[in-house]
């Protein structure tokens, strides 16, 4: 059964978090949401926010051989579906076509329905994502029943500049198609970028092989804003959760006020 619903504007103390790192099938939307709606299932009941990889539709560039979809398609409906049965908040990112072209789109939805998203801004030049997708242009903040969350995605993580901390987010979250031999990249800036910005930071990454012959190894952590590891999801598939302090932040913030003395710079 699930808890007595709250409020969308009670504050959540703590936040569960589940972080599902899976392997995902080939340009098949379908059997991708039927088998990340299974995991959400078995393991999310009592979550406040589900995190699926990046483009968990596709696989990263397997909309090439998929039909485009929309903010009005059957990803957004079986994902608002899902948050309102779990009550949790369901994001990761997905290619969504509008009408200038291609996104690599970072969709978050709250059981109430509220959706909201953010647009990849890096896009990874080195496998050809500029030349398919469109590059977001605008640095979100989500609010949450009390929390500050900034979404990124993958190849963000390389540009902490983008994703700095004005004071403004307590979680920085990051999904990914990250590849095996990268992983040294992926462990050591997720927690630089705990570090540095003293927030907790979330990333999903996803497992297994893609047609083209790319490994994932997975690696999906929670680090706290000291860069300390909560979760650590190791290798291959694997989804579990755990629970982040918002007060965390705050005292840590507060005992080590390193921010307030950051260059003050950022891009428009």
């Amino acid at each position: 059964m699930l808890p007595d619903r709250m409020t969308p504007m009670q504050t959540l103390d703590s936040l569960k978090c589940l972080l599902v790192q899976t392997g995902l099938f080939w340009a098949d939307a379908e059997a991708n949401r039927q088998h990340l709606e299974t995991i959400a299932h078995e393991h999310g009941a009592d979550c406040d926010l589900i995190v699926f990889p990046e483009t968990f539709t596709s696989g990263f560039m397997g909309d090439i051989d998929a039909e485009p979809e929309d903010m009005q398609g059957p990803t957004l409906t079986w994902m608002r579906k899902l948050s309102a049965d779990l009550d949790s908040v369901i994001c990761g990112s997905a290619a969504i076509a509008t009408p200038a072209g291609r996104a690599n789109r970072l969709l978050w939805v709250q059981p109430d329905g509220e959706v909201q998203f953010y647009d990849k801004r890096h896009l990874f030049s080195y496998a050809g994502e500029d030349k398919r997708y469109l590059a977001g242009s605008e640095r979100k903040i989500f609010h949450y029943r009390g929390w500050r969350i900034c979404p990124q995605i993958c190849y963000d993580l390389r540009f902490p500049v983008w994703c700095r901390n004005r004071g403004d987010y307590d979680l920085l979250l990051f999904v990914a198609n990250w590849p095996e031999p990268r992983t040294s990249a992926w462990t050591t800036l997720l927690r630089a970028r705990a570090m540095e910005n003293q927030c907790y930071v979330i990333g999903v990454n996803r497992s297994g092989e893609d047609p083209r012959g790319l490994v994932y190894l997975g690696g999906s952590v929670i680090h706290d804003p000291l860069g300390e590891t909560i979760l650590d999801l190791g290798q291959g598939d694997c989804s579990a959760s755990a629970a982040i302090e918002l007060e965390v932040v705050a005292s840590i913030q507060k005992r080590l006020p390193f921010l307030q003395d950051a260059d003050d710079f950022r891009l428009g």
